[in-house]
This record gives C-alpha cells, sequence and structure tokens, in this order.
C-alpha cells in the first residue's frame, strides 16, 4: 500500500517522497487510518517495523488539518538515543509543515534545560520526552499540558521493565483525559495489559509477528569458552581488514570496560558506550564512530533499539542477548537498507539453552562457525529435549553445519 492511499495530507506525502519512503509497512497500513480517525491504539509492534511513523505520521496530518496550535503531541519514550532518534524523524516528516518537536531528557547541561523550559512554556506542538526528565519540568508551573490531545507511548514494555511505570501515571495525571492514546509495544505481559485498560478507551488493537533477522545479514554462531571470547573477536577482526564498521554488544555495562581492554591495539581505535556515559560523550562518540574515526564500538542494548546507524559491516554478540527480540534488535544494526551484513554470536555453555530458544523464535537454526585451530576447541553444544517432559539432554558438538 502507497502511503497516498492512506489518505494522509499532501505536504506529509511530498516530505515522504522526500525522504525516499515509497510503500508503507505493516504497522503503518494497520495503524494510520485508525489513529487518523482518533482512535486509541494498542500496537504489538518491534523496533524495525516501521512504528515510528506509524504513530508520527497521523498525529502529524491531524495537527496539520485541524490547525492545532501548542504543545498538542507528548511522546514518551525509555531512552534519550530513542527520543532523539524520533525527533530527527518528525522533523523530516515536518519539513514542509511548520510543525516542531524537541526532545526531553536527562544528562544534558544548563543550556538545553532552558531549551527544554522554552519549550514547554511557548507551546511547541511535539514534545518527545523520558519520563524522568519530563517529570522534572512538569512539576514546574511553566509546564504548558492542558492543550494535550494525543499521548503515545513508544516501547511500553521496555519504559514498564526499567521501572518507569509511576513516572507514566504521574505524567498522565498532570494531562487531559480527553485525548487520543497510542501505546506501541514489542510484547504484551500483564503489567501491559493492566496499564492499558487503566489508560486506552476503545482501542483498535493491532499486533505485529516478531520481526525476523533479515536476509541478507550472514548469522553465525561460535561455541566458546569465556577465555576465548575476547582472542576469537580479535582474530576475526584482524582477518577482515575491510569491515570498518563493528559493533560488539554486551549484555552488562559490568563487561563493556573488559572487552574493551582486551580488544585495543595501535592499529585502529576502539571506544566504549553505554548509559552511564555522560549524554555529550555519547553523541561525541556516535558522532565518530559514524564518520569512521572509531572503527569498533563495544556498547551495551542502549544502541540496540532505535538507533539508525548506515552501513555497519559486523555486530557481534559477546553474548547471548535475553531474548529473540533482543537478538532482532541487535544484529539488525548490520545489513539496514538491503545491504548485507554479518552477524555473529559468542556462545558459552551458561547461554546454550537461551540461544536454543531465541532460534525457535526466529524459527531459523544458525550456521555453528568452527573455532580457529589455535584457539582450541569450544564446548559441546548441550540443550535439554523438554518433548514429551523428559529432561535429557542432547549434544552435538561445535562442527559447522549449515
Amino acid at each position: 500500500m502507497t502511503f497516498e492511499e492512506l489518505n494522509l495530507a499532501p505536504q506529509i506525502i511530498e516530505a515522504i517522497s522526500y525522504m525516499g519512503f515509497e510503500t508503507a509497512s505493516p504497522i503503518q497500513e494497520k495503524a494510520i487510518p485508525v489513529a487518523i480517525e482518533g482512535k486509541d491504539v494498542l500496537a504489538v509492534a518491534q523496533t524495525g517495523t516501521g512504528k515510528t511513523a506509524a504513530f508520527t505520521l497521523p498525529i502529524l496530518h491531524n495537527i496539520l488539518q485541524n490547525k492545532i496550535k501548542g504543545t498538542s503531541t507528548l511522546i514518551i519514550t525509555p531512552t534519550r538515543e530513542i527520543a532523539l532518534q524520533i525527533d530527527r524523524q518528525i522533523q523530516g516528516f515536518s519539513y514542509f509543515l511548520g510543525i516542531h518537536s524537541l526532545a526531553i531528557y536527562g544528562g544534558g547541561d544548563a543550556d538545553e534545560w532552558e531549551q527544554q523550559k522554552k519549550a514547554l512554556r511557548d507551546g511547541v506542538e511535539v514534545i518527545v520526552a523520558t519520563p524522568g526528565k519530563l517529570l522534572s519540568h512538569l512539576n514546574m508551573d511553566y509546564a504548558k499540558t492542558d492543550k494535550i490531545q494525543h499521548l503515545i507511548l513508544d516501547e511500553a514494555d521496555r519504559m514498564l521493565d526499567m521501572g518507569f511505570l509511576d513516572d507514566i501515571k504521574r505524567i498522565i495525571s498532570k494531562i487531559p483525559k480527553k485525548r487520543q492514546t497510542l501505546m506501541f509495544s514489542a510484547t504484551m505481559p500483564p503489567k501491559i495489559e493492566a496499564l492499558a485498560k487503566q489508560i486506552l478507551q476503545d482501542p483498535a488493537q493491532i499486533s505485529i509477528a516478531i520481526s525476523k533477522p533479515a536476509e541478507r545479514v550472514f548469522q553465525g554462531v561460535y561455541l566458546t569458552y569465556d577465555n576465548q571470547k575476547t582472542p576469537l573477536i580479535n582474530h576475526l577482526i584482524e582477518d577482515q581488514k575491510d569491515y570498518t564498521s563493528i559493533i560488539v554488544f554486551t549484555s552488562t555495562k559490568k563487561k563493556v570496560g573488559d572487552i574493551v581492554r582486551g580488544l585495543r591495539n595501535s592499529k585502529y581505535r576502539v571506544e566504549a558506550i553505554s548509559s552511564d556515559f555522560e549524554q555529550s560523550k555519547r553523541e561525541e562518540i556516535m558522532r565518530e564512530f559514524r564518520a569512521n574515526k572509531i572503527r569498533v564500538l563495544v556498547a551495551t542494548d542502549v544502541i540496540s533499539r532505535g538507533v539508525d546507524i548506515p552501513e555497519i559491516d559486523l555486530v557481534f554478540n559477546y553474548d547471548a542477548p535475553g531474548n529473540a527480540e533482543e537478538y532482532v534488535h541487535r544484529i539488525g544494526r548490520t545489513g539496514r537498507a538491503g545491504a548485507e551484513g554479518v552477524a555473529l554470536t559468542l556462545i558459552n555453555e551458561a547461554d546454550m539453552e537461551k540461544f536454543d530458544a531465541i532460534e525457535k523464535l526466529i524459527e531459523k537454526k544458525v550456521y555453528r562457525a568452527p573455532m580457529p585451530k589455535f584457539l582450541g576447541d569450544g564446548p559441546e553444544w548441550r540443550v535439554r529435549n523438554k518433548k514429551n517432559g523428559k529432561g535429557k539432554f542432547s549434544r552435538k558438538n561445535n562442527s559447522p553445519k549449515k
């Protein structure tokens, strides 16, 4: 379906065309028409399905068509990176509309606080914010929220996992009850269902199946002991000199520093990024990584969602992600826009059960790559066979299989 068929305003169609988008994704096809009608929406959709446009385009359309002035739209999202990404996309869509947006997040300096204060006081049309920082502003008298007509909760499950439920409820208590609410979540656990019942009115319910890794991304697994992981990555990076943009994901902030120290050498830059860094430092690192001044970036999942970094050659999972969704998010940093990419996951004995579950959910048996001979053998593949209620283990060596 084309965007013209979704009955969006001509100015929005022009901006979409300028940005190079042609056809709507499934989540956009389903969400945009009902959101234009003013209905509440409860959508289950992963990052990478086009959900940002699914909630921003109909809201921009309604602001434009109804000539709404002042701050009418509030988008709440879990992290600074996602807030900035959404804000950039809104700015692109709004190029011909005269609609303005601003991202509000923590970690900035006094000048950024004043800019955020001015936007909330003077009424910029769209605010994209993380919960904690937004509350800091809403607790002041200058923040105008009485004209909020559209509330969007993006990555709702992740916000609740991060402990933002009480903050979200306080924010909602400060905006009009009569509004349109759009809730987007990657999963639908009971706590999300409970929140949806509290804040949504007869919502249109949309579910897009879990996204699968792009076909042009080669996926591989190395079965490794922990002491083999860093030497293995060093070997693979050294062997692929044409790969100039590499991300190494790890599940914990504690490991980031150790991995960086293990990968650093005199031939190229290796840097770290995590949520512990000051915002200005994180933005500086991302700019240098995009400019290929940094070859290897070691990161937590802070950049696995919602951050568009084109032309990533290679993604390493230093350890198995927590679930299939995070796996797809991580390896989705490579092979974007139809390009080819490589994603390699290092699995120790403790992570085998976890990765077995990921393979079942993505419906793909990932290629087992052979360990380099100089590193010795890795552990055998060993997972429980749970068929018929039995708890027996199945074992397979790590010889390559396609």
